[in-house]
C-alpha cells in the first residue's frame, strides 16, 4: 500500500487524544484573547503613569545641559515603574496559568528571581537604547526616524553577540553535554555547520520550562548550540537530531540577519508613524509631553506595544517563513521526518495543532503542528528509506 501523508498526518495528531487536543486548544485560545488584554493593561499603566506626573516631577529635576542623562534616567525609572504596576497580570500570564497548564515547575520564589532579574538587565539595556533614540531626535532632526531605525539594527546584532556568553548563563547553568551518543551526534552535526565541538553545551531548561527546546545562535566565537536537559528526560536520540537539526538550521541559514534587517525596517515605519502621531496618542493619555521629550516615554512604548499588535499576521508570516526554512533544512540533513513529527507533537501540548487558516495567519509564529508534520510526512513520501537487506 502506498504511503499516504494526509493519513499519517491525521495519525499523528490523533494520537495526542481528545482530552489534550482539548487542553491545547483552551491553552492556545486564551493566549490569543491574552495579547489583547495584555495592550489593555499597558494602556492602564501608561495613563497611570502619566496622570501619576511623575516623569513630569523627574523630567524638572535635571538642568537642561544635562539631556542625555535625563534620557537614561527617565527611561530606567519608566521600566521599573511599570513593570512593577505590570507584576499581577505578569503573575498571571506568566506564572500562575502557565502552572495551571503544566508547562512549568519552576517555584515562584525562583520566578520573581528570575523575573527582577531580567528586569534589571531590560530595563538598563533599554534606558541605554532609548537614550540613543532620544540624542537622534536632537541631532538629526526630521530624519531621526531613519536613523532610529539604523540604531535598533545595531543595538539587536550586539545584543545577539553578547547574549549567549553574557545574559544567558545569568539565568541557566550552561555545561558540555556529556559524553554518549547524544554528545556525538550534535557534535557532528555542529561541525558541519561551523560550530567547535566545544560550543555544544546543555542546559537546566527545566528550570523555567517543562518545553523540550534547544537552540543554536551567537556569532563567530560566541556561537553554540545548546540543549535543554528536558530533552535528556523525554526525547529520543532521533528526537533530539531532528530537532537540534532545525535550529542548526536557523544558524546556517542566517535567520537572526535577516530578523535584525526586518525589525529594523519595523522600528524605522513604527518612529516614522510615531513622528506623525505621537501629539494625538499624548493628548488621548492627557500628556503634555512632546515626541522628543523624554517625559512622553509612556505614552511612546505604549505606541510600541499597539504598533506591534496590529502588525502582528506580518511578523508572525516572517517568523513562520523562517521556521518552515529551518524545518525543511533538518529534513534534509538529518532525514528524519517520523523523529520530527514526534517531536512537534509534544509541542501540541502547548500549541493547538489545528487552527484555522485565519487563526494561523494572525496568532502563530510557527506553522501550526499540523502543517509541519504533513510536510515531514510529504518528505517522507517523496524520500522513502532504502529497504533493509
Amino acid at each position: 500500500m502506498a504511503f499516504d501523508p494526509n493519513a499519517a498526518t491525521a495519525r499523528y495528531i490523533d494520537s495526542l487524544g481528545p482530552a489534550a487536543l482539548q487542553k491545547a486548544h483552551d491553552y492556545t485560545v486564551g493566549k490569543e484573547w491574552m495579547l489583547l488584554w495584555s495592550l489593555l493593561v499597558a494602556a492602564l499603566v501608561t495613563w497611570l503613569i502619566v496622570r501619576s506626573g511623575l516623569l513630569d516631577t523627574l523630567d524638572a529635576k535635571f538642568a537642561e545641559r544635562r539631556r542625555n542623562l535625563k534620557a537614561f534616567v527617565i527611561s530606567l525609572v519608566y521600566f521599573i515603574i511599570s513593570a512593577l504596576l505590570t507584576l499581577p497580570w505578569s503573575l498571571y500570564a506568566d506564572y500562575f496559568r502557565e502552572k495551571s497548564y503544566g508547562r512549568t515547575s519552576q517555584p515562584l520564589g525562583d520566578w520573581l528571581g528570575q523575573w527582577a532579574l531580567a528586569l534589571t538587565i531590560s530595563a538598563v539595556i533599554g534606558a541605554l537604547f532609548l537614550m540613543g533614540v532620544y540624542w537622534l531626535m536632537r541631532r538629526t532632526g526630521k530624519n531621526w526616524w531613519l536613523w532610529s531605525g539604523a540604531l535598533t539594527a545595531a543595538a539587536l546584532a550586539f545584543f545577539m553577540l553578547l547574549q549567549p556568553v553574557l545574559i544567558e548563563p545569568l539565568f541557566n547553568k550552561y555545561a558540555p553535554v556529556p559524553p554518549g551518543q547524544v554528545r556525538d551526534a550534535v557534535v557532528a552535526m555542529a561541525g558541519r555547520a561551523g560550530i567547535p565541538a566545544k560550543k555544544v553545551y546543555m542546559f537546566n531548561g527545566s528550570r523555567q520550562s517543562n518545553n523540550f527546546t534547544a537552540n543554536a545562535g551567537g556569532v563567530g566565537s560566541t556561537a553554540r548550540v545548546a540543549i535543554s536537559d528536558v530533552a535528556f528526560k523525554s526525547a529520543t536520540l532521533d528526537e533530539v537530531r531532528a530537532v537540534t537539526g532545525h535550529e542548526i538550521g536557523h544558524y546556517v541559514l542566517k535567520h537572526t540577519w535577516w530578523g535584525i534587517l526586518v525589525y529594523a525596517i519595523g522600528a524605522i515605519i513604527l518612529f516614522w508613524i510615531a513622528d506623525r502621531t505621537f501629539p494625538r496618542f499624548a493628548k488621548a493619555f492627557g500628556s503634555t509631553a512632546g515626541l522628543a521629550d523624554p517625559r512622553g516615554i509612556a505614552v511612546l512604548l505604549f505606541m510600541i506595544s499597539l504598533f506591534g499588535l496590529v502588525t502582528l499576521p506580518i511578523s508572525n508570516s516572517f517568523s513562520r517563513t523562517l521556521e518552515s526554512q529551518a524545518d525543511m533544512y533538518s529534513l534534509q540533513t538529518e532525514n528524519r521526518p517520523d523523529a520530527l513529527s514526534t517531536s512537534l507533537v509534544k509541542t501540541a501540548e502547548y500549541r493547538y495543532p489545528r487552527p484555522t487558516k485565519i487563526e494561523e495567519i494572525v496568532f502563530y509564529d510557527h506553522p501550526s503542528v499540523e502543517r509541519r508534520v504533513h510536510t515531514a510526512m510529504e518528505w517522507k513520501a517523496a524520500h522513502p528509506e532504502p529497504p533493509t537487506p
